[in-house]
């Protein structure tokens, strides 16, 4: 089987408004869901064998609640970083193991989700976890279109 865990950041801190957007933490409300949300995921069964995250200072914190949750380390990549949804498919593919997570922003995270769900998700809110599963040993099913080319209207 091969998985793709779709994790957007928690939510951010707004509060600063001369702080680059890279470097902008989590507020309180991220500091709590992101931990609750990792541990709900990791008693599910699920097995990861990378977390992959944005090297920005929100998408770090939350993979790390993540990666801890399942006795990993996160692995931050600048590609990821505003990247287009066919990016992080790439990302997570390129990895070359069974079952990836990667933890990054809107609208990237959004437009990979529904493209991966024929559009029945609509929109990946801060924190949101979507999991993807193909009975494919590799990643070639869950590469064979390229999701950027997806467009789903929703009234």
């Amino acid at each position: 089987m091969t998985t793709l865990v779709l994790v957007r950041h928690a939510k951010s801190d707004w509060g600063d408004p001369g702080l680059d957007d890279h470097d902008r933490p989590l507020n309180e409300r991220g500091l709590r869901d992101a931990p609750v949300l990792a541990e709900r995921l990791a008693t599910r069964g699920l097995q990861l064998d990378a977390v992959l995250c944005s090297t920005a200072l929100r998408a770090r914190t939350t993979a790390s609640f993540f990666a801890s949750a399942f006795g990993l380390q996160p692995e931050a990549d600048p590609d990821l970083y505003g990247a287009p949804a066919g990016t992080l498919l790439a990302a997570a593919a390129a990895r070359a193991v069974p079952a990836v997570m990667v933890v990054a922003h809107d609208p990237g995270m959004t437009v990979l989700a529904q493209s991966l769900s024929g559009g029945r998700i609509g929109h990946m809110p801060t924190c949101a976890v979507a999991t993807f599963v193909w009975a494919g040993d590799d990643w070639n099913v869950a590469t064979a279109v390229d999701p950027d080319e997806w467009s789903f209207d929703r009234p």
